[in-house]
């Protein structure tokens, strides 16, 4: 498995949709997912790939001067816990202190909502992240935004 930096906005928008339709589990919402799949098009953006084939994607998106946020990841799920997610987080951490961040942030949803999610929260915590702060209404009152984060420096 191998993972690279694509700049082309066509490529990153064809495996953005690629990766997360096949994902509804959590990109279930059609115009969310359509948000994420155009947003990410104008980010640094890098893809896994078996043998030719896109199998996962990051990009990350500029929060403030000093802080950089995992946008949107996406793994295929026959490629979970086949580390994927963990060398596309790898990648893009390295791009983010190279660009100068101080620190990585992700929003997720809080960890006791759902099955699946509390898979991510597990995921991004064995990365390294931390609790920051929860925002109970942020998305909507059935989903509490949870927000981790880490130092780059």
């Amino acid at each position: 498995m191998d993972t690279g930096i694509i700049e082309d906005k066509e490529k990153k928008k064809e495996i953005a949709r690629t990766i997360l339709e096949a994902l509804t589990d959590w990109f279930e919402i059609p115009e969310s997912r359509e948000t994420y799949i155009r947003e990410s098009a104008e980010m640094p953006f890098v893809a896994a790939y078996e043998e030719d084939r896109p199998v996962g994607f990051i990009s990350l998106k500029e929060t403030g001067k000093d802080t950089c946020e995992l946008h949107v990841m996406g793994v295929l799920k026959e490629c979970h816990r086949k580390g994927v997610g963990r060398k596309l987080f790898t990648h893009a951490k390295e791009i983010a202190a190279a660009s100068g961040y101080s620190f990585l942030q992700v929003k997720t949803v809080q960890m006791g909502k759902y099955e699946d999610y509390d898979r991510t929260n597990r995921f991004y915590l064995a990365l390294g992240f931390k609790e920051f702060e929860v925002f109970p209404t942020l998305w909507d009152e059935n989903n509490p935004c949870q927000i981790y984060v880490m130092s780059l420096i």
